[in-house]
């Protein structure tokens, strides 16, 4: 089992902003992306964000495009996620993942079996109105 540390949840007003970070400390291999998944109340876990490892290449899922950023931090294994103009329906538990199983990157779906039941915790995101 990978550890997966996330942080940078918490509390905020309709129009503010967060910043998560995700690192996989112990992982000693090399990882082709990272990304965010999210469950927000009522619904299935969705795909939030990706970055390939490198930085070059990212995506996201519509609803967050021009207000959220995925960023590689120093180091392979570790991404941040810049949450800007925040909305009640960005409320949930925010999950990071990674391509643990090197299955690729190119749907959410790979990624989330990729992460090969590593799931962590998450780190809660609540905005209020």
């Amino acid at each position: 089992h990978v550890e997966l540390a996330e942080s940078g949840g918490g509390a905020v007003q309709v129009g503010g902003s967060l910043r998560l970070s995700c690192a996989a400390p112990g992982y000693g291999f090399r990882l082709n992306c990272m990304g965010w998944f999210r469950q927000t109340p009522g619904k299935q876990r969705e795909g939030v964000a990706v970055i390939y490892t490198g930085g070059q290449r990212a995506y996201y899922v519509d609803s967050v495009k021009g207000r959220f950023t995925i960023s590689q931090d120093q180091g392979e294994h570790a991404v941040s996620l810049q949450m800007n103009n925040l909305k009640p329906e960005d409320t949930g538990v925010y999950y990071c993942a990674a391509d643990f199983a090197n299955l690729g990157c190119g749907s959410w779906s790979v990624l989330e079996d990729a992460m090969d039941d590593n799931w962590g915790k998450g780190t809660l995101v609540n905005i209020s109105s």
